[in-house]
């Protein structure tokens, strides 16, 4: 648990940054291919890519990593796919949540910490289209070290079939590393996508995990590896079918609802925008989730 694990870490950074690669390639297709229905004459949308640092208390290298944004593209409104490596030393306020959610000892002692990880949010032009949310992520300390992420559906306007073939693509990814992972992670997403102050989920739900560590640091990857897998096939496929539909006023009007439902959780309750700013990474990109227009009733 103590050690360095140096090369573990570039293999999870490298496989990350892998995962954006081939989830940029798909979506900028997706925006090429978009040859009928709404804004379908439109020039297709392309991310801008910014380098991104994480800001340390003594001016040093903390590392950074690449915010890729799409806006106002034929499919995507609004589209966000970052990945980073950053590391450095846990100022007081994380170290005591860390220490307090995880019963990690020795933080106070030793706070030096290493995550990376990639982060996506797509909140679609079309209503009918749902938006989604995935990341993947490794982290570590001298005292222990974790996997996390998931995804989950956000659909403004909810068609069953759609929410079926979400769950059925990641269940099937999951299923290899044993029969129990895909009622515990989508019951534990059920649990984490929640949004108290509004009795309700924030969307249809999809798969989540946390503190994932059997001391196999291998088996844990190929999991984290699985889950990252599952993102494309479980949600293009719901796009290309979706993108096409006539849209009205009252179905834009329910997306922006939606959206603040969606601005509401992560500002209060999601953990990585708390951790992300507490840690000093941009704050452009830990806020890349918010979409570009929302409304309150």
């Amino acid at each position: 648990m103590t050690a360095p694990m140096e090369t573990e870490k570039a293999t999870a950074a490298a496989w990350f940054r892998q995962l954006r690669d081939n989830i940029v390639a798909s979506f900028e297709a997706l925006e090429d291919s978009h040859a009928t229905g709404p804004l379908s004459d439109a020039a297709p949308g392309r991310f801008e890519v910014t380098t991104t640092k994480r800001a340390s208390d003594d001016g040093s290298d903390a590392g950074g990593g690449l915010m890729s944004v799409m806006r106002g593209g034929r499919v995507f409104e609004k589209v966000g796919v970052n990945v980073s490596e950053v590391h450095g030393t846990l100022g007081e306020r994380a170290q005591n949540a860390m220490a307090a959610r995880k019963g990690i000892p020795g933080m106070k002692d030793d706070p030096r910490f290493w995550a990376s990880g990639i982060s996506l949010v797509a909140h679609m032009q079309n209503p009918h289209a749902p938006a989604v949310h995935m990341n993947t992520r490794m982290f570590w300390t001298p005292h222990a070290w974790w996997f996390g992420g998931g995804s989950d559906l956000n659909p403004c306007i909810e068609y069953d079939e759609d929410t079926a073939h979400f769950h059925a693509t990641q269940k099937s990814h999951l299923d290899p590393h044993g029969l129990a992972h895909y009622p515990r992670l989508k019951d534990w997403a059920d649990e984490y996508f929640y949004i108290p102050h509004r009795n309700r989920a924030r969307g249809v739900g999809g798969i989540f995990m946390d503190d994932y560590c059997t001391d196999d640091w291998a088996n844990d990857f190929a999991l984290t590896q699985d889950i990252g897998r599952a993102f494309l096939p479980a949600f293009v496929p719901l796009i290309e079918k979706r993108r096409v539909q006539d849209w009205s006023d009252a179905d834009k009007d329910a997306q922006l609802v939606h959206r603040g439902l969606y601005a509401e959780y992560n500002l209060v309750y999601d953990r990585g925008t708390k951790f992300g700013l507490e840690t000093g990474h941009d704050a452009n990109a830990v806020l890349m989730s918010l979409p570009p227009m929302a409304k309150w009733v």
